[in-house]
Order: structure tokens, then sequence, then C-alpha cells
């Protein structure tokens, strides 16, 4: 078990041809990731080689589910497309739809997250590095060499600090690590995956990153606290960050004491998730959380 990919996805890359699209495309094949193709508009009927394999390419994703059985899909285009080619998903049927691309205009956002949940499709992103179940699928841009197989859950709004905690926390071995992004509309939050992590037998405990800015994180203790009984360990990024100023991702807006890094922790260590003012020290938490039992 894993959450949201499984041994029957089945993925392909929207842009596939593109510098992104088929670098990360051939990362993902050299993985082992189940793709089977992509979508580039005017390309159909063409391949792309990825590590000894020639993938196809068809010019909709409709052509790609019928030829391919896809049910995953990875989205590699300009900010300016993001929305057709996330709308194009939803209406082919795709169940799961990873989009990496960043500076999506919010309002192109707000109408393709909307779109999707009333679709049932589950959206991760925009602007995110994606989602990977070690050794089943990786759909995105998480190196897939920083961890193995394991049991331990990992909900993330930091690309780069998905990567650290999995790195750092590798030796124990991750069931499934989902890196959110950090805009201000997104597809999948932190409750989302908090819930999913709850009801996944393989995940015996939780990784929880957030950052300041906003109140998802709040949002999220108040969630644990009432739903969630698997032990929690987070980090909020921003500690140092001085009030009043955005920071990072656009969703990062601190005003006064709210979205503050300390206002953060104290939410969620009154929900009783143990929280680490470092990565290193999450990590260390989680370790010492395992071996306790």
């Amino acid at each position: 078990m894993a959450i949201w990919l499984n041994e029957g996805s089945r993925i392909i890359v929207q842009g596939i041809t593109g510098a992104e699209g088929s670098k990360h495309t051939r990362r993902m094949v050299a993985g082992d990731s189940p793709l089977l193709g992509g979508v580039t508009p005017g390309k159909g009927g063409s391949t792309i080689e990825a590590h000894g394999r020639q993938l196809p390419v068809f010019d909709t994703v409709h052509e790609a589910v019928d030829a391919t059985g896809a049910n995953v899909s990875a989205i590699f285009v300009p900010p300016a497309r993001t929305a057709d080619a996330v709308m194009e998903a939803v209406g082919a049927g795709i169940g799961l739809i990873v989009c990496v691309t960043e500076r999506v205009p919010v309002q192109d956002s707000s109408r393709f997250v909307e779109a999707a949940l009333d679709a049932g499709v589950r959206l991760i992103g925009p602007n995110c590095p994606g989602i990977i179940s070690p050794g089943i699928a990786n759909a995105g841009i998480i190196p897939g060499g920083i961890a193995r197989r394991g049991h331990i859950g990992l909900v993330s709004k930091s690309g780069t600090l998905t990567y650290q905690l999995m790195k750092e926390v590798g030796d124990l071995g991750m069931s499934t690590a989902v890196g959110i992004g950090g805009d201000p509309v997104i597809g999948t939050t932190h409750i989302d995956a908090l819930a999913a992590f709850e009801e996944d037998p393989e995940t015996e405990a939780i990784v929880m990153i957030g950052e300041i800015g906003g109140d998802a994180e709040e949002r999220a203790a108040a969630f644990i606290a009432d739903h969630v009984t698997k032990p929690v360990v987070g980090y909020v990024a921003g500690f140092t960050a001085p009030e009043g100023r955005t920071m990072g991702h656009a969703g990062a807006i601190v005003s006064g004491s709210s979205g503050t890094a300390e206002a953060k922790k104290a939410a969620l260590e009154e929900a009783g998730v143990t929280v680490g003012r470092t990565p290193s020290e999450t990590a260390r938490l989680m370790r010492e959380l395992v071996r306790a039992g």
C-alpha cells in the first residue's frame, strides 16, 4: 500500500518533448517508474528515447489514455498553457494529476483546482515537486534515489525540504512522500495527505513540513488533534524570517503574529505534534520516535 500511487499506476507526461518534460521523463524512467508515453500537441506519432525505450508521443490526453491506459499525468507545460493542460487531463478521466509548473496565475489555479475537485480528481500542485512511493512509482521531479521503501509518510509545502527530509530519514524508509506546493491555491492540502496517511496501513508515522504565511498549518494541527492517531513530527520553515515580508512561495506572507513559525509551532505542539526547529532536528526526532516504538 501507499497513498495515491500504487502498482496499478500508469503515468504519462504532458509536455513530454519540452526541455523540462523530456529531462524528467528520462529521470523517472531511469528510476523504473511506470511511465508509458506523453502528450505534445502537434507531435503525435513521434517518440522520445528514454534509457533504451521509445516512448510514444500523442497529440491529446484522450489519445494517450486510449492507447496506454494511463491514469496518472505529470504536467510540464508553460504557465500560460497549464490551465488548459489540467482541464484536458480532467476531461480525459485521469485520476491523479501532478502539476509541476510554477508561476501559474492564481485565477487559472482557482479554476482548474475547482474543476478537479468537482470531478473527483486528485490534483497535486501547481508549483510542486510531485509524489513518490519508493519502489512503486514517481510522478514529478522528486529525486528517486534518496529514500528506500519503508513506513514514514511525508507531506511538505517546500520542494527542497521534501528532498532534504527524505534524505535525512532515508534509512527509515518512506511509504509515500508528497510535495503539495506553496502557492495560495493548490489542489492537495496538508489535511488531504494527513487523512490519506492515517488510512494507509503501511504508513506508521508522518512528517509534516510547513512554512510561514497563511493558516494551513494551524488548520492541519486542528485536523491532527481530531482525526490522526499516528505519531506526527513537524517542521515549519521560517523561524528567522522577518515579519511583514513575503518570503519564497507566493503563499508565505506574514503579517504581525499571524502566520509566523512560532505561532504554527505552538498550534502543532498543542495538537500533540513534536516540532523540530531545523530539518536535521526534525529527522532526529522522527528517528527517536521510531526507536521508541
